[in-house]
């Protein structure tokens, strides 16, 4: 028979954090036996395609120009 995780106020709260400030990405919680052993947070991060464009722009080296 299989164990029912159970969540106390320290898991909720917990959890509540890993999610909190949260734009974009996942919360992944990890559970053996019935307890919560871990909790995995990856984020994303989004930029609009305008400042990917500046940031390309702006990350180009430098063209030498010839002096006459």
């Amino acid at each position: 028979m299989s164990n029912a995780v159970q969540l106390d106020d320290v898991w909720i709260e917990r959890i509540l954090g890993s999610v909190r400030g949260m734009e974009y990405g996942s919360v992944n919680i990890i559970v053996h036996d019935g307890r919560i052993v871990q909790i995995e947070r990856t984020e994303r991060k989004r930029f609009d395609a305008f400042a990917q464009n500046r940031n390309r722009i702006s990350s180009e080296p430098l063209k030498k120009t010839s002096q006459k």
